[in-house]
């Protein structure tokens, strides 16, 4: 067995899905939560826009954030469960 054979077996293949998974919901992250910093720095008076009586765009802004980063792990986890769990079960059989 040489090398090109190692590095194309399924374990492998699961190892590299798995990283791609991770860093494309990692990158999601990071796009929302710099995004928003940007605005901050770069584009306060969008931010301090009214939609409501009391309620500005900071405020709907802010919290998605939060939300966003629960939702991307709950698609991860959701993920792991219907993918990748499975596919290590089948290989360890």
């Amino acid at each position: 067995m040489n090398v090109s054979d190692k590095a194309d077996t399924p374990l492998v293949r699961l190892v590299r899905l798995r990283w791609r998974v991770a860093i494309s919901l990692s990158l999601a992250m990071m796009l929302i939560y710099f995004g928003f910093m940007g605005l901050i720095a770069f584009h306060k008076p969008l931010l301090a826009m009214i939609v409501a009586p009391g309620v500005s765009v900071a405020l709907i802004a802010g919290p998605s954030i939060i939300v966003s980063a629960f939702l991307l792990c709950a698609a991860y986890v959701l993920w792991t469960n219907k993918v990748y769990d499975p596919a290590v079960r089948a290989l360890k059989r």
